[in-house]
């Protein structure tokens, strides 16, 4: 058992001279060795002394990736303090819930979220100071800029030497770290108490599943707030002596985004951290710049994917059933096409690592086509993340991997009672990555800690070799009229996935004769194609033939489509609902972790759910779903 502040210590120990952190500041990027990231950390950590936080005190973080938020809590964690990290998509009500919640005394924050504080601090009754990343021309009382309190802890260091040091030794594995909170899906969110040694076992066993050597580098195009980040990309880089670079601050979210893929090329990073929503822009992005080339570039590309495919199969099994003949070819196509797409991520890229919600099978054979796999694991916040993920030595695509050691895993009946191989039910983890459990919250605590063994809330299997499938999340199963249950999830994925018309959609069946669905067409896709037929948007006609473009789509996975036999038919959709409004952060339908809410949105079409389970409502082409597709294709 371990701080992170003795990982940290280690590694400056052992790699002095590596690079650490990377950033961009002006037009290139600068690296800070570990010696040289230690000594801001330290400074950093002296001015937090000198402001008076010290043991168990709350310290926000709202910030963009950079290097001030890494050595920023670092620094709180020397001091004893708790760092309560907060995503940039928070605002109002559900910021000031966290940041009241979590007794919050000090916020750190840049200038870009800085707006939102200001117009909630009087609200906030901890609140001491704010510290400013990004200098202000005047400072309120109880305010100020990062620089003063590198200056406030220089003065420190001077007076006091060997003080930050006696008081990082003071810090025990089991002192709290983080209260990193959920996303708040359903109630309020709850506050996660993560250890020190919570991020420290797991690091050490993130790294049973894979090596990071210390030329490794990645860009952390991932928010800092993201466990997943900060145990993946931020700890256990730092425990191997390797780099992680940040993605450029830009004038607003937007341009950070953009920013993206330039810093890809300019860091060239080795392995990159992806969640679905990534992985299907990163997806797209690829094929339009083929499609920019011309037909033959694009049916090339097409045809080397199909190669690639019958050749990998599920990645364990490449090469089987003498598919080994495409071998040659496969090395035409990846000289010819494959070599320049890699190109966009900086050449150097060996794999990706997906976490968050469940990854589209097709997502997955695609980029390990292209011969940069995205290796599917699994974990939740509550487990620090990590429990499971898929390797370039060792994976099967459509799992989310073997499991990190050292950790014990069961899958559980309704009753608690332990199932064998092969058999779904609910994932339940023993382990020391398990969190001490939720801030203030005792029920929720002993609901999901049970002797020790973190129930998830997610169902799965294990299968014979070894490796874990999970299947979604229990409160999200759809329940027929008889009792069986499915998870929708990787339905919902799909259809989302191979349909062009289809932006959203959530599947509903709580003990109901059939299965529907609630639809966001994709409106330009849609619109492209009656052009193409030369309908006129305004018309009748316009809105039948859309809603069959989608029904077309909805009937590729029953019997007699091209995609039959991917799911049990009585699970997909027997009638659907037109919605005129996508699924957003703004009307609380996707959190931010870019999931969709799906206990918000049954809420807000519960009509609509009634309606699709009268005579009229299973009539596909309902005056309601024409009247409102007709809104969608006019505007």
């Amino acid at each position: 058992m371990k701080t992170i502040i003795n990982l940290f210590e280690e590694s400056v120990t052992k790699y002095p001279d590596n690079a650490c952190i990377w950033e961009k500041l002006t037009d290139k990027y600068e690296s800070s060795s570990y010696s040289e990231v230690r000594k801001e950390v330290y400074r950093l950590a002296a001015g937090f002394l000198s402001l008076g936080i010290g043991k168990n005190d709350k310290v926000a973080l709202l910030s963009e990736g950079r290097k001030l938020w890494i050595t920023s809590e670092l620094a709180i964690l020397y001091t004893g303090a708790v760092n309560v990290p907060l995503s940039v998509k928070l605002d109002g009500n559900d910021l000031l819930f966290r940041l009241v919640h979590s007794e919050t005394s000090t916020i750190i924050v840049s200038g870009i979220q800085a707006p939102k504080i200001t117009r909630i601090k009087k609200e906030i009754p901890n609140l001491k100071r704010i510290i400013y990343l990004d200098s202000l021309n005047q400072y309120s009382e109880g305010e100020m800029g990062i620089e003063e309190v590198f200056k406030l802890g220089d003065t420190f260091l001077a007076e006091h030497p060997g003080r930050v040091e006696e008081v990082s030794s003071s810090v025990k594995p089991s002192d709290f770290a983080n209260i990193s909170y959920t996303s708040g899906t359903t109630a309020d969110p709850k506050g996660i108490i993560l250890s020190h040694n919570n991020y420290t076992a797991n690091v050490e066993q993130a790294l049973t599943l894979m090596d990071i050597p210390q030329s490794y580098r990645t860009l952390l195009i991932l928010p800092l707030d993201h466990c997943f980040a900060h145990v993946a990309g931020v700890y256990a880089f730092m425990a191997m002596g390797a780099s992680a670079a940040t993605v450029q601050v830009g004038k607003s979210a937007i341009d950070t985004l953009k920013n993206i893929p330039i810093n890809i090329k300019e860091i060239q990073p080795s392995l990159l951290l992806s969640v679905p929503s990534l992985a299907k822009n990163f997806k797209k992005n690829i094929e339009v710049g083929i499609r920019e080339k011309g037909k033959f570039t694009e049916k090339l590309f097409n045809n080397a994917l199909k190669v690639s495919y019958r050749y990998n199969k599920e990645g364990w099994n490449k090469g089987n059933n003498f598919t080994f003949i495409y071998k040659p070819l496969i090395w035409i196509y990846d000289k010819l096409i494959f070599s320049k797409v890699r190109e966009v991520f900086g050449g150097r890229l060996e794999f990706f690592i997906g976490g968050g919600a469940l990854l589209d099978m097709e997502l997955q054979r695609f980029f390990y086509a292209i011969g940069i796999p995205m290796m599917q694991g699994y974990g939740l916040s509550e487990a620090t993340p990590i429990i499971s993920s898929n390797s370039l030595k060792r994976h099967k695509l459509g799992s989310s991997g073997y499991l990190v050691k050292p950790l014990d895993l069961k899958i559980c009946d309704e009753s608690g009672n332990e199932l064998p191989v092969g058999q779904k039910g609910e994932i339940v983890v023993r382990g020391e990555n398990v969190m001490v459990g939720y801030w203030k919250n005792e029920k929720a605590t002993a609901d999901t800690i049970r002797n020790g063994w973190l129930h998830t809330g997610d169902m799965g299997y294990m299968d014979k070799d070894g490796f874990l499938y999970v299947l979604g999340r229990f409160k999200s199963l759809l329940i027929s009229s008889d009792g069986e249950k499915y998870s929708p999830e990787g339905i919902e994925g799909a259809l989302e996935e191979h349909s062009k018309f289809i932006e959203n959609v959530i599947l509903y069946n709580n003990q109901n004769p059939y299965t529907i669905a609630l639809i966001v067409p994709s409106k330009e896709s849609i619109r492209r194609a009656l052009n193409e037929k030369g309908i006129d948007m305004n018309t009748h006609e316009a809105g039948i033939e859309a809603i069959k473009l989608i029904n077309n789509e909805v009937s590729r996975f029953k019997t007699g489509g091209d995609l039959q036999n991917l799911f049990p038919e009585r699970w997909l959709p027997s009638a659907f609902s037109i919605l005129e409004e996508p699924f957003t952060e703004d009307n609380g339908l996707i959190n931010s972790t870019m999931k969709v809410v799906r206990g918000k949105v049954e809420e807000k079409y519960r009509d609509k759910i009634e309606h699709l389970y009268t005579v009229e409502g299973k009539n596909i082409y309902n005056n309601s779903n024409i009247s409102s597709m007709l809104k969608i294709i006019s505007n």
